[in-house]
């Protein structure tokens, strides 16, 4: 005879109950089933590059993987030759000067990287100024950790960039943390030196750490910059950084964060505890992969250069009108007046043209009325979207 269980009565973490399946999770379900009925979604949504790394990259891959003393536990700083690779690279690209003993900390990803960072600053009540519309990650992660989440407006009026002034006007007493994306995401908004150095600026006046999420800068963007070229910049702030978009490595899982020596001690009291380091096999062909020249990225750009204009031509059929000066792996558009909403648009293209691009809604309430393409398909598929939705606009 079963004795009664008391399983029933589990229950998950009270956390779980601040955040849901994250979105592109459960749509690329809905299109499986689509798929699955034998109509097959063409997909613009996820910006995972389609692109290959590098031909250093893989070959220093194969190459360290036949060595029979390279698969075990690797530190949870990263080889040095990675820290110098990295470090080398913000002096190269950024003029930014590290010391990659102790400014340099590699990460298994930026994602992974924002809860790490969260965890080493974020009490329970905190405040953290999360943008809108921005990356969920920053809200979900902060919800998880029971930090008080302040949205601030992005709008398209002042370049999607801070109106820090109107931030200020907000009680801050008890922010600690600031998320901060340029060239951004999902908007395609570049920064420039004035705006950095009005965060830095902001950061200190108000004892907040501003992070940078800095993925996109070598992505149809001709001067890449990082928040750590301003002046006091390091004393405040961290930079991620991330192979995943620039030198299409999304499943590689190799990213990094450059600060002082102090922030980047606490998080890696958090990494630590959580992870047991990189491959290292993958470590050593990101250093090949950041010896990349300026010919691997305008090589890369010119197949996003042509990409765009696709993708802009679908933006143009769904009646969307968009900035051309925009950087990084996606277009994003403003739906015209008599749509209802860019959720209803989406849902549209998907069921009856059978073409998944992304609403802008799920960014945050700021991204209601836009839409957002990704790049990351080939000029073939962009092409077969765009006489699909055509074809239903006949």
């Amino acid at each position: 005879m079963q004795k009664d269980s008391k399983a029933c009565n589990i229950a998950p973490a009270k956390r779980l109950d601040s955040v849901g399946e994250y979105y592109f999770s459960r749509k690329q379900k809905e299109i499986a089933t689509i798929n699955a009925s034998g109509r097959q979604v063409i997909n613009l949504g996820i910006g995972s590059p389609d692109l290959p790394p590098s031909k250093e990259t893989i070959a220093s891959l194969r190459e360290h993987s036949l060595s029979p003393d390279e698969h075990g536990y690797q530190p949870y700083t990263g080889i040095p030759e990675l820290r110098n690779a990295f470090s080398a690279w913000y002096k190269t690209w950024y003029n930014v000067e590290t010391n990659p003993a102790c400014e340099i900390q590699p990460l298994i990803g930026s994602k992974e990287g924002i809860l790490h960072i969260s965890m080493a600053f974020l009490n329970p009540g905190d405040g953290v100024l999360v943008p809108n519309p921005g990356y969920p990650t920053y809200s979900s992660v902060s919800r998880l950790l029971g930090a008080h989440i302040l949205e601030y407006d992005l709008e398209e009026e002042n370049g999607w960039r801070p109106n820090l002034a109107a931030i200020e006007k907000a009680d801050l007493s008890g922010v600690k943390l600031m998320w901060v994306n340029y060239p951004n995401m999902p908007t395609g908004a570049v920064a420039n030196e004035s705006v950095f150095e009005s965060l830095v600026d902001f950061g200190h006046r108000h004892g907040i750490v501003i992070v940078n999420d800095n993925p996109y800068s070598f992505i149809l963007n001709d001067r890449p910059l990082s928040i750590l070229s301003a002046p006091g910049a390091k004393d405040v702030c961290i930079e991620m950084n991330s192979l995943s978009k620039s030198h299409n490595m999304p499943g590689w899982r190799m990213a990094m964060l450059a600060s002082n020596a102090r922030f980047v001690e606490w998080i890696l009291k958090v990494k630590s505890n959580v992870d047991s380091g990189q491959f290292k096999p993958m470590q050593y062909a990101a250093v090949a992969a950041l010896g990349a020249g300026k010919e691997w990225y305008d090589r890369m750009n010119e197949v996003y250069r042509s990409r765009r204009d696709k993708a802009a031509a679908i933006m143009q059929a769904i009646g969307c009108s968009h900035d051309g000066k925009q950087a990084g792996l996606f277009l994003w558009g403003k739906i015209p007046a008599e749509a209802g909403s860019a959720e209803a648009l989406s849902d549209k293209l998907l069921y009856e043209a059978g073409v998944f691009i992304t609403p802008g809604h799920i960014f945050g309430s700021n991204g209601d009325r836009y839409m957002r393409i990704s790049l990351c398909r080939p000029n073939d598929t962009l092409s077969e979207a765009l006489q699909r939705i055509q074809k239903l606009n006949q």
